[in-house]
């Protein structure tokens, strides 16, 4: 999966029509390209950052149901992630984990309500179910939390959810989806939907950030599945048209694993500002979250606020003996959930949930927007059966169900190299050629200099920022411990692509302006 290979599919294309293009190369996108090449369109995924870049790769790193909507009495929705959380535990195993969970439980009134609730999560799963629920008393709890404070502790409610490493699942799809005969491309941003005579949709005018080259791209029927940035495709259609989604941000604080100590993750039902939180070993680490927090504006670089971090520590704090403070924060980062809404009363809140919305414009513009990574292949799905039904594309069988991503059975060099499936065996060719590529780029993390080769050589990493934030996840794990990585990962780069001591230097500067917003200041 080279870009240049990618480009070179592009412009090969370019007095044709393609099948369908995808805008927005985020879990919804991706998951789009691979169903439609795997259906046999003829299909071209444009993302205007990096693949992830946004709310991806920013997720609470959960694949589940949602224990929060069977609460609110969303059934259809806890059924329809169930099923795919077993699907995606099933297809793709090495970036999926089965997660134990344990409710520190304080009253014999919630002992009832939780175990009761979790019985029937199990019910809801059916067949996909990862293990029964359980109750458990107060010294077994103390033996899977060891933190847990113990004062007033009754015991736990035990439960099963999914666990993912969200970006490389993301890139694990675009490359599927291009060994199925998709185009993919970063960096290539769409600036305009162009329309026939008729004034539908045509195709898009894009621009490739990279070269500065623009295209004239023609299609059957266009997809925006560009997340929380859904509106500004959708008004390149009708300026006129309201707004389909409100915005809102979560956040995630990072912390070292002794303050879970344990491989259990911690759920928290009931917090000041209505969400679970939840503390989950995630990489060696233990991610802390989430809040939800309704915006007016959005970026591409969401930070988080001073109140959502307080709350974080301080709701942690009231549960663990080891109490986390500023200092503890290894990286914080923000992250935007689309949440689909009622265009027609951009005031009311009650349509704003997690359920995904389909809507196709008078012109064939067809946009997907909301739901939740768990959802990505059944919003795929039911995106590429609506184009069929508008009659833009032949009626062609949805085949992604029983789709292994990778079947890689053997054994692993280092641990954290399960991630690449069966490319950890090219990963480790590089390490035979030259033992000097074993070398760590930085002690924090366990990611060797050979893995930053292989991505440069395959994942379409433009930049220092690609490879430290999305294919590897140092960033997301020890903010500035990334930073001091910055500079040998930019000389590898370098070395590979050819570029200069200037670009480099660029490089490492706009890393380390990036990395700032995950460092908590006053540290």
């Amino acid at each position: 999966m080279r870009r240049e290979e990618q480009i070179t599919s592009l412009e090969n294309h370019s007095d044709k029509t393609w099948d369908v293009i995808i805008a927005g190369g985020g879990a919804t996108g991706a998951g789009i390209a691979l169903d439609a090449s795997t259906r046999g369109y003829k299909a071209l995924l444009l993302e205007k950052s990096d693949f992830a870049q946004g709310t991806s790769s920013r997720s609470t790193k959960l694949v589940h149901g949602g224990v929060r909507y069977l609460a609110q009495g969303d059934l259809f929705l806890v059924i329809e992630a169930l099923r795919e959380r077993g699907i995606m535990l099933k297809n793709a195993p090495h970036l999926t984990s089965d997660q134990q969970f344990v409710i520190p439980i304080y009253t014999w009134f919630d002992m009832l309500l939780y175990t009761a609730g979790l019985k029937f999560y199990d019910i809801l799963a059916g067949r996909q179910s990862l293990g029964r629920s359980y109750f458990i008393g107060r010294k077994k709890t103390m033996e899977r939390l060891p933190n847990l404070k113990g004062e007033g502790l009754k015991g736990g409610v035990v439960y099963h959810d999914g666990q993912f490493d969200d970006s490389r699942m993301t890139i694990e799809l675009v490359r599927k989806a291009c060994e199925s005969g998709c185009t993919a491309l970063n960096y290539l941003t769409v600036n305009k939907l162009t329309k026939n005579d008729s004034g539908k949709v045509s195709g898009v005018n894009a621009f490739d950030i990279i070269s500065g080259r623009s295209y004239e791209i023609k299609s059957k029927c266009v997809i925006n599945a560009t997340g929380v940035f859904a509106n500004d495709i959708i008004r390149m259609d009708d300026p006129k048209a309201l707004p389909i989604l409100r915005p809102s941000q979560g956040i995630h604080v990072v912390l070292d694993n002794s303050f879970l100590a344990g491989s259990a993750a911690i759920m928290i039902p009931k917090t000041t500002d209505g969400r679970v939180l939840f503390a989950i070993p995630w990489h060696g680490k233990v991610v802390a979250g989430t809040t939800d927090t309704p915006l007016q504006e959005i970026s591409s670089e969401p930070k988080a606020m001073e109140d959502e971090i307080s709350f974080i520590l301080e709701t942690a704090g009231k549960y663990l003996i080891k109490a986390p403070g500023r200092k503890d924060v290894l990286s914080v980062f923000a992250g935007l959930r689309p949440l689909a809404s009622d265009p027609s009363n951009p005031h009311s809140t009650k349509e704003i949930s997690r359920r995904h919305k389909i809507i196709v414009s008078r012109s064939g513009l067809i946009t997907i927007t909301g739901g939740k990574w768990t959802t990505y292949r059944r919003m795929a799905s039911e995106t590429l059966d609506r184009a069929i039904s508008e009659k833009f594309l032949l009626k062609r069988e949805c085949l992604t169900e029983n789709l292994v991503l990778d079947d890689f059975n053997g054994s692993y060099l280092f641990p954290h190299m399960k991630v690449y499936g069966r490319s950890s065996v090219d990963i480790e060719k590089l390490f035979a050629e030259n033992k000097n590529l074993l070398r760590k780029i930085h002690h924090e993390f366990s990611y060797t200099a050979a893995e930053v080769i292989w991505i440069c050589r395959n994942e379409m990493a433009v930049n220092v920022e690609d490879i430290l934030a999305r294919r590897t996840r140092a960033l997301f794990l020890n903010a500035r411990a990334s930073a001091e990585a910055a500079p040998q990962v930019a000389r590898i780069m370098a070395e590979e692509f050819g570029f200069d001591e200037k670009w480099q230097k660029e490089q490492i500067f706009s890393f380390n302006k990036l990395a700032e917003n995950y460092i908590l200041q006053g540290n």
